[in-house]
């Protein structure tokens, strides 16, 4: 089992700061990965190579999406991006449901804390995923 960061154990590799939108690179979440076994020192393991490809711009699209999500947000609820409550817009649902009608009362349902009007966020929102693709499962070449 591998130390936590900064504990005893074997050394570590230096954190990583999750380089998101907004953050600075010096505050947020960060990510520590510990030295682990080797190939050599685990001789029942094989190392694999993953060869899943996924559509670039979906991926791309995808991003833009879920920043333009978080700056709606941040606006609706008037705050940090970090004090915005807890929220999932799972846009792959939404893609999954039969009309506009059943997407936009979703999205309604997901924020019915928020109290500045949603109806213009909604109907940007809807217009934005139209077209777009379900991610969960990787295109094939």
């Amino acid at each position: 089992m591998a130390a936590p960061c900064g504990g005893p154990g074997p050394p570590a590799v230096p954190p990583v700061a999750a380089a998101g939108p907004g953050s600075s690179g010096g505050t947020g979440p960060r990510v520590c990965f510990a030295a682990g076994e080797t190939a050599e020192e685990a001789p029942g393991r094989r190392q694999g190579k993953v060869t899943v490809r996924y559509d670039r711009r979906e991926l791309r699209k995808r991003l833009h999406l879920e920043e333009w999500i978080l700056a709606q947000l941040t606006a609706l609820y008037d705050c940090r991006e970090e004090e915005i409550p807890e929220l999932e817009i799972d846009v792959d649902e939404l893609l999954d449901m039969e009309s506009d009608g059943d997407r936009s009362a979703r999205v309604q349902e997901i924020l019915v804390d928020c109290y500045k009007p949603t109806e213009a966020f909604v109907g940007d929102l809807l217009e934005k995923i139209r077209g777009m693709q379900k991610l969960n499962t990787p295109q094939k070449k």
